[in-house]
């Protein structure tokens, strides 16, 4: 699946608000606010269970990385989530 392609449909998903559980959380990390180099990815099952996180790094911008990208939509569509929620901008690595 190419970057095009497998961003829009996480876009789609993440603008579609809060559709219930299982829900998807993709949170961005990195040096500066425009490279991106880590993407945290969140799962939970429902409202009480504990959060699943699993972690993919890259040497360039992860939001751009068509591997990352097309195992992010991967794991959407494995766990069936009605939910994803993307957190605003990259939090700065210290």
């Amino acid at each position: 699946m190419n970057i095009d392609k497998s961003t829009k449909r996480i876009a789609k998903k993440v603008k579609s608000g809060f559709q219930g559980y299982p829900q998807i959380t993709l949170s961005y990390y990195g040096e500066t606010e425009a490279c991106a180099t880590q993407v945290a990815v969140s799962f939970k099952l429902d409202a009480d269970a504990d959060e699943q996180e699993e972690r993919f790094t890259s040497t360039s911008d992860v939001r751009k990385d068509e591997t990352i990208q097309t195992t992010i939509v991967k794991i959407i569509e494995r766990v069936e989530a009605k939910t994803v929620v993307e957190v605003a901008g990259v939090t700065l690595i210290k």
